[in-house]
């Protein structure tokens, strides 16, 4: 590490809120970005009643509830956990889990959703792993190459239908196994993580900031299972923007990929998105996967959801443009971000083939990996980088 965690992590789960400015803010994990219709409903409620009324969606995934009152998280939580979104108040905040989207129904070497499956469950089975940070992060990458640059701690990746690499802190270990062994594999490696972790102290946050940390783990992985290791291979990097649009899947239906401007989805939009479909996947460039739809239903879904904002060109500043929550809901924002975003875009002002990112004050929170345009407040306006 270059300096040692001065504090824990705290990283907001559904039951451990973060103040706000504007009430407390509550994020939920949704392991592989997948929900079923009714889990929809139930957050589109949850929002409705409890919070400001919309759902932010994160980088990894996951979403968050703000406004909430103080002490609303337990009935937040009673409502998740009806609804299978919280089944486990030890586990809940390590459930970080990203998979490659559309997996299992266009495109990639295998399907990534039974790993989700498997990991989620290993993962609430050890009560040792309640200890990961709440910025632990799995990718699941299905051979396509889409998640597995976006950082995360541990990860798989498909090299074959047959093989499997398992990824270190977003770099290829060597070692590898078959889709049947994965997650066991990924598992045994994130009991690793946090072996290496205490032997340095116990107050990383991430797999990466231990000293020589991948090659620490994948020795102590290896020392475990024994066998041979491959030369590591180059990792994909992350894309700069997602699908975006109609894809056909392998059973002939199709799935709708629409970006949400800034990631807010309103909770009628939400409850809009539940009728569709019997199952959507939440993306990290902030969009929503509406797949399984039949042909006669693709154009009447796509015109309902773009009355609603959703966008589907992928040539729209909204694919590009990105802002962290601003003024009112950060004490920290020197400025309405959010508004000023939707007023550039609107405006033209956007430059072409351009990624923006909107930041109230320097932390820059939210801002995507790789090449962005920085435009940051600051007391006298802002700043461009």
């Amino acid at each position: 590490m270059t300096s040692p965690r001065l504090r824990a992590d705290a990283c907001p789960g559904a039951l451990q809120t973060h103040s706000a400015a504007d009430g407390e803010l509550a994020r939920v994990r949704v392991p592989g970005g997948l929900l079923t219709a009714a889990q929809l409903r139930a957050l589109a409620a949850a929002a409705r009643d409890l919070g400001d009324g919309a759902l932010e969606m994160t980088s990894r995934g996951n979403l968050q509830l703000r406004g909430l009152a103080p002490g609303a998280a337990r009935e937040l939580g009673d409502r998740l956990a009806a609804a299978g979104l919280l089944p486990s108040e030890t586990h809940e905040r390590v459930r970080n889990v990203l998979a490659s989207a559309l997996t299992g129904r266009a495109g990639g070497l295998l399907d990534a959703r039974p790993w989700v499956a498997a990991l989620d469950a290993g993962l609430l089975a050890d009560p040792a792993l309640a200890a990961l940070p709440g910025r632990y992060l799995a990718t699941l990458d299905d051979g396509r190459g889409d998640v597995s640059g976006l950082g995360g701690d541990v990860g798989l990746l498909a090299m074959s239908p047959s093989s499997v690499a398992l990824l270190l802190a977003g770099e290829d270990s060597g070692l590898r196994t078959g889709p049947s062994d994965a997650v066991g594999l990924l598992l045994t490696a994130t009991r690793a993580f946090l072996a290496e972790r205490d032997a340095q102290g116990g107050t990383a946050w991430r797999l990466a900031e231990l000293d020589d940390g991948p090659a620490r783990v994948a020795a102590r992985v290896a020392a475990r299972l024994g066998g041979a290791r491959s030369a590591p291979v180059a990792v994909p990097p992350a894309p700069s923007l997602g699908p975006v649009g109609a894809e056909t899947q392998a059973d002939g239906r199709t799935a709708l990929i629409g970006v949400v401007p800034l990631g807010r989805i309103a909770a009628g939009q939400a409850e809009l998105l539940a009728s569709l479909t019997g199952e959507v996947q939440l993306t990290p460039w902030r969009s929503v996967v509406v797949p399984d739809l039949a042909e006669d239903r693709v154009d009447d879904a796509a015109v309902d959801l773009h009355r609603t904002g959703m966008v589907f060109d992928a040539a729209s500043p909204w694919a590009r443009v990105t802002a962290c929550a601003g003024r009112p809901g950060c004490a920290r924002s020197l400025a309405d971000v959010r508004a000023d975003a939707a007023a550039a875009v609107a405006s033209g002002a956007v430059p072409d083939e351009t990624r923006v990112h909107w930041a109230g004050c320097e932390r820059r929170c939210g801002r995507p990996r790789g090449e962005v345009l920085d435009v940051v407040a600051t007391a006298d306006g802002y700043r461009v980088s």
